[in-house]
């Protein structure tokens, strides 16, 4: 589209708003970008829109960790999802290239690929780096990160108005480079090295933002969208507000023939960061669906469901306990295990194939992974919330 906003067009706590989110999963990103570039078609056709509308035509705030904070912060630049998805595939050789067999003690890929392509990814039209506060974001952003030196996470955003974004104070956030932020968030440990970064003259050490809680950092999304703390203040509802978290797969799936004697320090090593990161992103997709009317989503469990009700059924129990819902919800996931692939009519793909967060090798089954899941996204999932023109604000 040829209008193109700035964030601060997006701050007044009016009209609809449209939040849109990105779990983190290494190379998996490119499962969530297919999702994303369905999306994108069908707001353009929704909208009668041109082939220049981007994602940041349409939503106001966008979050991601890890993989997610690449993505989000390159749509959020307005990017279309062709170009993020060639960034991926494209560079992926490069980004997860494996360090020395020494380095590979502490991490197995080389950072300074990676770096060297997000600080040629993330400049103006000058050359010169962009910063956290650059006009150049045409949406709101959020990247999560997790400062190592004081043990806590760090969610980021370009609102002006946050406590941490006053420029009259030493380190300020608005002043950090993307690339240095975005780069933070995607150092995982054992897979890329930590990223220092300065603030206010203060060295911090800082790891993935998927080793907090938010890996999934959807509903941290809507909290710092609405909460008075965090001064932005946006309306609730159904009508008035629409958040989508978009996943990079899910590894669901029972080992029944594990032994107690199998899981040794190796085993452990391997399984258990990743058994924390899928334990977290449910967690975070529960108290949306909670909080939130669900319109579409994979099962959580066979306890709770999937909280998907029918418009004639919400209606009859007036929603539930937590009605009324502060915003229509839908998350798109797959289940990337044996099952969730045949179900998907991906029988032939191997599940360890398309599990794999740094390993180039299997780009096209994880395309193919994300097209066949992006085919059930419909726009009649938004429900009562109006998809509405690109700026009905």
């Amino acid at each position: 589209m040829s209008l193109k906003p700035s964030f601060r067009d997006r701050l007044a706590p009016g009209g609809t708003k449209r939040l849109l989110s990105f779990d983190g999963g290494g190379i998996r990103g490119l499962i969530a970008l297919e999702i994303a570039g369905r999306l994108e078609t069908l707001l353009r056709d929704a909208l009668g829109a041109g082939e220049d509308f981007v994602l940041a035509d349409y939503f106001d705030y966008i979050a991601g960790t890890s993989t997610g904070a690449i993505i989000a912060t390159c749509l959020s630049l307005g990017y279309s999802v062709a170009q993020v998805r060639n960034f991926y595939l494209e560079g992926a050789k490069a980004m997860f290239r494996r360090a020395s067999l020494l380095k590979q003690l502490y991490y197995r890929n080389v950072g300074t690929n990676l770096t060297a392509r997000l600080q040629a990814l993330l400049v103006g039209a000058d050359g010169t780096p962009l910063t956290l506060g650059d006009d150049a974001l045409r949406t709101l952003l959020l990247v999560i990160m997790k400062n190592a030196t004081t043990n806590s996470p760090w969610p980021l955003s370009n609102n002006p108005a946050a406590m941490y974004n006053d420029r009259v104070q030493a380190g300020c956030n608005l002043d950090l480079p993307l690339w240095k932020i975005v780069r933070a968030s995607t150092a995982a440990p054992t897979f890329f090295p930590p990223e220092d970064v300065t603030v206010g003259g203060e060295r911090f050490v800082f790891v993935d933002g998927a080793v907090s809680v938010y890996n999934n950092p959807a509903f941290l999304l809507f909290i710092m969208s609405t909460l008075p703390e965090y001064r932005l203040g946006w309306q609730t509802g159904e009508d008035k507000m629409l958040l989508i978290s978009v996943g990079t797969g899910s590894i669901s799936g029972a080992s029944p023939t594990l032994k107690a004697s199998q899981m040794n320090l190796l085993y452990n090593a391997r399984s258990v960061p990743l058994a924390l990161l899928d334990a977290t992103q449910s967690e975070q997709d529960v108290l949306c669906r909670i909080f939130g009317r669900c319109r579409y989503g994979e099962p959580i469990d066979t306890e709770i469901g999937d909280f998907i009700q029918s418009d004639d059924a919400f209606a009859r129990d007036g929603g539930g306990p937590f009605a009324p819902k502060k915003f229509t919800y839908m998350r798109y996931n797959p289940n990337i295990s044996p099952e969730g692939l045949a179900e998907l009519g991906l029988p032939e793909i191997r599940s360890e194939h398309v599990q794999e967060m740094d390993s180039p090798d299997h780009l096209a089954e994880l395309a193919a992974v994300g097209k066949a899941y992006a085919s059930r996204l419909d726009l009649a999932q938004f429900g009562a919330f109006p998809v509405g023109p690109a700026r009905d604000r």
